[in-house]
């Protein structure tokens, strides 16, 4: 035995990567009476969970994917008072521009019901804004089963009150190397390297998100797991706001299943195509979230390649404030930050859950939602066990 293992005994669960994904799973074996030790190549989550808008978009999903995100509000809000992050139950507000837009929202809402997806009329959506609002909007919906996190409170304060709890340990700094090949033990553990040594447990789970390739190409090849950029800024407005819902447009519409799936998507895309082609040539998601502090997280474009370069594009970032200080009527904005958020994309599917050999498990979400629905999937997972 290492010298590591010695210190560190086996435990119920091994979790690979401490961003949301990997947390939300801790946490479900936690509240399954198991012993869990994380671990992370880093000091603290720097990735995909804390470059978001913290929203749980659960009104514009569907299928399975509702379902999950359905669990996974119950879980933000249940972890939100454990833990003492901020997080807030206003919805989300889809605001309509345009005939093609507000056609959209009326058939989610016919299909849905007021008590999920409510329509509003343009005053009211105007007033959601902090009492302004580009001049040509006609209306929108309020999506009532979103939720809001501050992504970058979040993350961090749910890896505290883990480490809190009986049983739970991290390593930070401490990168995953593959399990060993000797593979499962006669007394049922599975050990893995790591760059510190060995470390064993009756389970591994593996969410390392857009790294998966780094780990296990031999998965993530076939999945077509690859990574998406996008540019984000940080922003305050020149005048005070308070917007409590997070803020999506017509070209979310395009991008959520509930929205895209219906029969009036097709006329909102030649809509865009026609009067907002800047938008669509950087595949971009226009919407926003306000922090407590009054800040503006502001996005997103979108851009796939398995390597992206580093290099943030001045006039992406330009087209998405000008978009957004339209929206609100607001601006100028003051950048505070700007930076390149990355996620797992897969255009087979939207999150990947696979045995890789008995007792690893490798779970990904490929699709940009994992605030959305990790709690979910989590369940999900060892549900599956």
């Amino acid at each position: 035995m290492s010298e590591l293992n010695a210190k560190f005994p086996a435990t119920d669960v091994l979790i690979v990567g401490a961003g949301i994904t990997g947390l939300a799973h801790a946490a479900e074996a936690v509240s399954r009476g198991l012993t869990v030790r994380i671990i992370d190549r880093d000091t603290r989550a720097a990735g995909a969970s804390i470059r978001n808008f913290g929203h749980c978009c659960v009104s514009a999903q569907t299928g399975e994917l509702l379902e999950l995100a359905t669990v996974a509000r119950e879980g933000w809000l249940r972890h939100s008072a454990r833990a003492g992050f901020f997080s807030v139950e206003s919805g989300a507000l889809a605001v309509a521009r345009n005939s093609a837009e507000m056609a959209v929202l009326e058939e989610l809402a016919a299909l849905r019901g007021s008590g999920s997806v409510e329509l509003a009329p343009a005053g009211r959506v105007r007033e959601e804004l902090s009492g302004g609002g580009d001049p040509a909007i006609v209306g929108g919906a309020l999506l009532r089963e979103d939720i809001r996190v501050d992504p970058r409170q979040a993350v961090g304060s749910m890896a505290a009150w883990l480490a809190a709890q009986p049983g739970v340990s991290f390593l930070w700094r401490t990168s995953y190397l593959g399990p060993d090949d000797a593979g499962t033990s006669a007394s049922g553990t599975v050990t893995v390297r790591t760059s510190r040594g060995q470390l064993s447990a009756a389970r591994v789970i593996v969410c390392v998100g857009h790294d998966l390739d780094y780990v296990h190409p031999e998965v993530a090849e076939p999945f077509e797991v690859n990574r998406c950029g996008l540019q984000m800024a940080l922003v305050r407005p020149a005048r005070p706001l308070d917007i409590r819902r997070a803020v999506l447009t017509g070209t979310s519409m395009l991008r959520y299943p509930a929205f895209a799936q219906t029969a009036a998507a097709a006329g909102l895309r030649t809509e865009l195509e026609t009067n907002s082609p800047e938008l669509l040539a950087i595949d971009a998601n226009l919407m926003l979230t306000q922090r407590p502090d009054g800040t503006l997280l502001i996005g997103d474009s979108h851009h796939t390649e398995t390597t992206l370069d580093p290099f943030l594009d001045e006039a992406t970032s330009d087209t998405l404030l000008d978009g957004a200080a339209k929206l609100l009527g607001a601006g100028p904005f003051t950048v505070l930050q700007r930076w390149q958020g990355i996620y797992a994309s897969s255009p087979q599917q939207s999150f990947l859950v696979k045995e890789l050999q008995p007792g690893v498990t490798a779970v990904s979400v490929t699709s940009g939602i994992g605030m959305t629905i990790s709690f979910g999937l989590a369940r999900k997972t060892f549900a599956q066990f």
